[in-house]
């Protein structure tokens, strides 16, 4: 850093030469005597101050410094002390406290709570770059990690010691989010509860999020059970200066207040005029640009908005300066009718120009990048980190001069193309950045993504490339040091922080799960009594190692050199024949109803071939090596595997090529519950047709079918984050996601898929201003499907065949409640009209709830998206509330509800293995499209999650056949659908990479 920041100081206002007004009598008519009397000890006084100023006058230059000495100490005492200490505060050089690792005890420490030893431990410190690895004991006690290493008895044996013996499983320090907005759009999600964003200007560093933290957010107990202990709780990106953030710790304390779970927060926090004796704490401030904060206008709008604000706290500066220089120096009748210069308004920006705010940046752009650069060189200060910075690997260079120390670079591996200016973002971005010497931080960006998925997004960053000690990192020791708490949390060191996550499996591994959460030494997740089973079948050595990932050096060089826009399309395709060799798993169509094992020769790699001739397979086995010598290529998986091409359905894919970006996509639909719907177009309903707006060759779709997701099935339902959709969601279509046109053979697999309605009650925003009651969506269903509308219209034709059973209807749905009523509107209107209807529930996110009943009204499900989360209120029976823990029991426990069906390390059962058990067809959909290329991994994590009690073929058939059975695709698909082939490894894990597809349907191989 250019300029090294100062220890904080107080804001003490002092006015100590600020005589008080004499009080002017009115003057009378004629003097007397009292007044005369008055008029000769004036001349008296004036006379000796005559003589007191020559002697004054002659003494001078041989008493200069004993009369600055008098001067301080006689006109100012005692407030010149207090200035002085206060302008030498403000210059002051600082950094990380002193005495952090001598603590007794942690400040944050529970009363009660018991030591804890946890020993025989592969722990992961986070020292020497990541890359230290100590096997051994660590102890925690008063809130403190207070030994590492081999723990002599004597330190526990004594004490009421709480012993856990890790078997050798790794132990990482607590992962840190530093980006999200828990607290601030708290689940389940309530307008009342929107407290992220400012509607009352672009600028505002004096707003606050701790003023708005809710502390009743079901998303903290998610979060600790994905091992995340701290997080930076950042405004919303809506404004330029958004406001002040704060690190906090998940962990509801006793006093259950938001103050308490607060991470060192900065001492202005209570009182605007701090002890200034009290050693320096960060504090934090957010900042944004591109097109979050249109609202307030363009990009140069935005710029010059900051640069006006860091004007005004410049001048606040400089005058702060000139009054400490004017006190240092002496000079008391100089500032003698002046207070120190401060502006409750402006004062965390001159924290941040004289380098005690953390800043985050977050903008995605290169033009944003570029520009906040300069705004940093200009006003000299810090950037901390960079959120959200989708370009920063196509200009790394430039982002190296900004002012101070490089910033850290904060990302999500598939936050990006839902927005123009993310449109250039990479899965490679970790990796490049890091071969450029930057250091990398993985978030959620909650409600955006989950944060208990923060550990995922470190894997997958791992999965394209970055290092295994580095992706580690970027969830524990890199976003401390982003937020200069490095010296309390993200390690495990001696001294630190108590905040421990003992794992199932290498972190890094696919579905690695916490056993046991700590945060302040006391236990969050993991309790014995629990009885929760947790990595059943992770035994063998492997699963203690860091998943051996794919090479994709190549892909990342296309990636920077094409400035994140490489090539998509195949490199070739093959007609004729093609032998796939050492291939370890096979699982092919057995009919349209199901997924077969032609062979699965766990951990006996390298002994099954596979021939395909024309897109067919037509031999498996040893054997086949013979039959592929004529092979027009030849493809050696080394261990890999060939799998059912996979259906992505509930995302906008197809339909729109940026999600935030209008002239990209389809255009708004029409809503006949909120008004009239033209006359021309001839139908009271407004159904539309998916297929009539189909888009070919988009980024997602391609990136979608590049990893092994050949179909889609899409409609115009979206689930956004904080509204309901309208209730019509026209009729989807299912098409090839690798297609170029709509006119190529087999592009369009099914023209009209299935009816789409969407029925919730009204949602937790403003956004829609007139939406309709449930009460009248309900209504509005029950007469389309009773025959209420004329057959030749669209609406009448369409609502016809789904009470008849001839088209599936999909109903998109949350709440339980509502799936009650549906399936008792299915059972009147097929009584009524004496048809079976064919009725799907998606999003789907209470109906474990009502499994069985929704399993005999033959309802099918289709869970969007595979791990739910109490988004809004229709979504909160996802958890159900548990019985307070006692105060007896507060270090064991927190004082939050216990989530139901939330899988390990919560609960046992997840609500994707409940509706398998009762005999629900269930199929896995996102509603994210740049999450689609994910789908073999979430497919895979249910496995796990369901402690194997989903077996492989299972996991195949809920994004293939079972989509197939739902959506009405049997002999539309079947045995002439896609196979995959996989490179490395198993297809629902981190070891491989597609590398072909084989299409029965155009009678080819095609090489990715």
């Amino acid at each position: 850093m250019n300029a090294k920041p100062p220890h904080d100081i107080s804001t003490l206002d002092w006015r100590p030469w600020q005589r008080r007004p004499r009080t002017t009598a009115t003057k009378p008519d004629a003097p007397d005597a009292s007044q005369d009397h008055l008029q000769r000890v004036g001349t008296v006084f004036v006379c000796i101050m005559l003589t007191v100023l020559t002697f004054y006058n002659v003494c001078k230059p041989l008493n200069s410094i004993s009369s600055r000495h008098h001067q301080r100490t006689e006109l100012v005492e005692p407030a010149a002390h207090a200035i002085i200490r206060r302008c030498a505060n403000i210059r002051a050089v600082f950094g990380p406290p002193t005495s952090s690792h001598d603590r007794d005890s942690s400040d944050r420490f529970e009363l009660g709570t018991r030591p804890t030893l946890i020993k025989n431990a592969t722990l992961w410190t986070g020292a020497r770059n990541g890359t230290e690895v100590v096997y051994g004991d660590i102890f925690l006690d008063k809130g403190l990690i207070r030994r590492i290493g081999d723990i002599p008895d004597i330190l526990y044996t004594e004490k009421d010691t709480y012993v856990v013996d890790a078997h050798g499983a790794w132990v990482t320090p607590g992962l840190i989010d530093l980006h999200t907005n828990l607290g601030l759009m708290s689940a389940p999600i309530t307008a009342g509860a929107l407290d992220y964003s400012s509607s009352h200007g672009p600028i505002s560093p004096w707003l606050r999020t701790i003023d708005g933290f809710n502390t009743h957010d079901v998303a903290f107990r998610l979060a600790v059970a994905g091992g995340v202990t701290s997080a930076q709780i950042v405004p919303g990106s809506g404004n330029v200066i958004g406001g002040q953030a704060f690190m906090v710790k998940l962990r509801k304390t006793s006093e259950r207040t938001p103050s308490s779970m607060l991470i060192e927060p900065p001492y202005v926090l209570n009182d605007s005029i701090p002890d200034s004796n009290l050693p320096f704490r960060w504090r934090y401030l957010l900042q944004a640009c591109g097109e979050s904060v249109r609202a307030y206008g363009n990009r140069m709008d935005t710029v010059w908005a900051l640069r006006s604000a860091y004007t005004e706290a410049r001048q606040l500066y400089d005058a702060q300066n000139a009054f400490c220089t004017a006190a240092e120096a002496g000079s008391w009748m100089n500032i003698s009718r002046q207070s120190f210069p401060e502006d409750l308004r402006w004062e965390a920006l001159v924290d941040v120009l004289r380098g005690r705010v953390k800043v985050s940046v977050q903008c995605s752009e290169a033009v944003d990048l570029d520009a906040m650069v300069r705004l940093s060189e200009e006003f000299k200060f810090p950037i901390a980190a960079l959120l959200d910075a989708h370009e920063a690997y196509i200009m790394p260079e430039a982002l190296k001069r900004s002012y101070g120390d490089i910033p850290v670079i904060v990302l999500s591996t598939n936050g990006a193309r839902a927005k123009r200016e993310t449109y250039r973002g990479s899965e490679f971005s970790p990796r490049i950045l890091a071969d450029h010497g930057f250091l990398i931080a993985m978030k959620s960006d909650q409600p955006q993504h989950d944060s208990r998925r923060l550990l995922f997004e470190a894997q997958q960053a791992h999965y394209f490339g970055l290092p295994p000690h580095l992706a580690l990192s970027s969830v524990t020791s890199v976003p401390a040091g982003a937020a200069g708490l490095l010296h309390r949390i993200g390690v495990l060191r001696e001294g630190a922080d108590a905040d421990v996550v003992i794992w199932d499996s290498h972190p890094l591994q696919l579905g690695a799960t916490p056993r046991k959460v700590f945060i302040d030494g006391i236990l969050q997740v993991g309790n014995d009594t629990d009885h929760i089973v947790i990595g059943p079948g992770k035994t063998a050595p492997g699963w203690r190692q860091p998943p051996k990932v794919p090479n994709f050096d190549a892909e990342r060089k296309a990636t920077f050199n094409s400035e994140g826009l490489p090539p998509l399309e195949s490199n070739k395709t093959i007609g004729g024949r093609v032998l796939f060799r050492n291939v370890q798993e096979v699982f092919l169509r057995q009919s349209s109803q199901s997924v077969g094992v032609a062979t699965h020769l766990e951990g006996n790699v390298g002994v099954t071939h596979v021939v395909v001739d024309r897109g067919r397979v037509t031999c498996v086995g040893p054997a086949c090596e013979g039959e592929g010598r004529n092979a027009e290529a030849v493809m050696d998986l080394q261990g890999g595997a060939l799998a059912p091409g996979m259906m992505t359905f509930g995302s906008s894919l197809g339909i729109e090529e940026i999600e935030s970006e209008p002239s990209t996509g389809d255009g708004p639909q029409f809503d006949p519950l909120r008004a009239n719907v033209p006359d021309i177009v001839g139908d009271a309903g407004g159904l539309m047709r998916v297929d009539d707006t189909l888009l070919f060759g988009t980024r997602n779709a391609l990136l979608a079918h590049r990893a092994g997701v050949t179909y889609a099935t899409t409609s115009f339902v979206k689930s956004p984050l904080f509204l309901r959709d309208k209730i019509m969601g026209g009729l989807s279509t299912t098409f090839r996601t690798g297609a170029p046109h709509a006119l190529e053979r087999t592009a369009i697999i099914k023209q009209v898929t299935a009816l789409h309605v969407s029925v919730e009650r009204a949602p937790p925003s403003s956004y829609v201003p007139q939406t309709a009651s449930l009460s009248a969506q309900i209504a509005t269903l029950r007469h389309l499907l009773l025959g209420g509308e004329d057959p030749r219209t669209q609406t009448g034709e369409w609502f016809k065949k789904a009470a008849e059973g001839t088209i599936p209807l999909v109903v998109e749905v949350s709440s339980a409640d509502i799936m009650a009523t549906l399936i008792r509107l299915k059972s009147e209107v097929e009584e009524k009209r004496g048809t079976y209807m064919r009725m799907v529930f998606s999003r789907a996110t209470e109906a474990h709830l009502l499994a069985d009943e929704i399993a005999h009204a033959g309802i099918g499900v289709i869970m969007t998206p595979p791990r739910q989360f109490p988004w809004s209120w229709a979504d909160r029976r996802m958890y159900v509330s548990h019985s307070l823990i006692s105060c007896a029991a507060l270090t064991a426990h927190t004082f939050m509800p216990m989530l139901s069906l939330a899988g390990p390390p919560l609960t046992n059962g997840t609500a994707l293995s409940k509706l398998l058990s009762h005999g629900v067809t269930v199929g896995l959909g996102t509603w994210d499209a740049g999450h689609v290329r994910a789908t073999r991994f979430d497919i895979g994590w249910a496995v796990l999650e369901s402690n194997n009690w989903i077996n492989k073929r299972q996991a195949y058939e809920l994004v293939s056949t079972n989509f197939e059975k739902l959506l009405d695709l049997e002999g539309w698909i079947g045995d002439f659908g896609d196979l995959v082939a996989y490179e490395g490894g198993s297809a629902l894990d981190f070891t491989s990479k597609p590398v072909a597809i084989v299409s029965p349907a155009r009678e080819l191989v095609e090489i990715l």
